[in-house]
């Protein structure tokens, strides 16, 4: 019988994620699998509450509780290092506390995999639920990741991996930036479902303006050298254009792009591998709740 994680990030949502774990042990409790939870909780402020349930399915839930507080993102890359090291395992679902990833559909995951048993599948948005400026400015950074990368990245945390493929993940310095972006870069042997971004079980997102712009580049930043080879490109053909025509106004753009790069290569830094080696070292505590099913 195959093993399932379903691996969580967490920060201050408590009560989504209690919502989320029993409409998740609903739709499980047909599979001819086994399922856990683990719960990255990256040093909420919040209490925890709602999660000393008794699910159907779900035999246990793990969380890590981080004492510093990491970012949603290497959360994630936190808890696959910790999964690997420390579960018996054949896939992870990777998906978000708040209800915007369906818990229904990761029951087209697991038919997928049963497809595509060494593939890794990813939740491709094709429906948003989102405002419209929303999705004007989400459609405007898969337009500069696709002229700056060749890369049009569909989908977000939400997919489903095989352990071959969490293991070859975690030895990426470039997790430790962006998930999605790395299972782009690291893995090719990848399908898909197709997902509905779903609306949020409690409070609006705390994801303000700045925050979309940094998380929109650092996914950018998983692929600098390409950003790199054809930002040269650009920068020569614009300047063949402009060259009889050199002004202020003219050389802006050009020095957009200047910032644009060095902003990059400033980000894609932050892929520290010796600091990813040592993310466990933030874990402060394990709460288990328990097997459920043995109650």
């Amino acid at each position: 019988m195959k093993k399932y994680i379903i691996l969580i990030p967490l920060y201050n949502d408590w009560k989504s994620v209690s919502k989320l774990l029993m409409k998740i042990d609903e739709i499980v409790n047909k599979w001819n699998a086994e399922v856990s939870v683990i719960i990255v909780n990256d040093a909420s402020t919040e209490e925890k509450s709602g999660l000393d349930l008794k699910y159907k399915k779900i035999q246990s839930v793990k969380i890590l509780n981080m004492k510093k507080n990491r970012v949603h993102q290497r959360c994630i890359a936190a808890g696959l290092k910790y999964i690997c090291k420390k579960e018996n395992f054949d896939r992870v679902i990777v998906m978000d506390a708040d209800g915007e990833d369906r818990p229904e559909e990761i029951d087209d995951f697991f038919k997928k995999a049963q497809e595509y048993p060494d593939a890794t599948i990813t939740g491709n948005r094709f429906k948003r639920s989102e405002g419209i400026l929303f999705r004007f400015l989400y459609s405007i950074h898969k337009l500069i990741t696709l002229v700056f990368t060749g890369k049009l990245i569909k989908f977000g945390n939400f997919s489903c991996l095989p352990r071959k493929h969490v293991e070859k993940l975690i030895k990426q310095p470039y997790l430790w930036n962006s998930y999605s972006s790395s299972v782009v870069r690291a893995i090719k042997d990848r399908t898909f479902i197709l997902s509905v971004r779903g609306i949020r079980y409690e409070l609006p997102s705390k994801m303000n303006f700045t925050d979309l712009v940094f998380h929109s580049l650092t996914i950018i930043s998983v692929f600098r050298n390409l950003v790199i080879f054809r930002s040269t490109i650009f920068f020569f053909v614009y300047l063949f254009l402009v060259f009889n025509n050199i002004s202020i106004i003219t050389l802006l753009p050009i020095f957009l792009l200047v910032l644009f790069v060095f902003y990059i290569l400033k980000l894609s830094m932050r892929a520290n591998m010796n600091e990813f080696d040592k993310c466990l070292e933030n874990i402060g505590s394990i709460d288990v709740l328990g097997n459920f099913n043995s109650r």
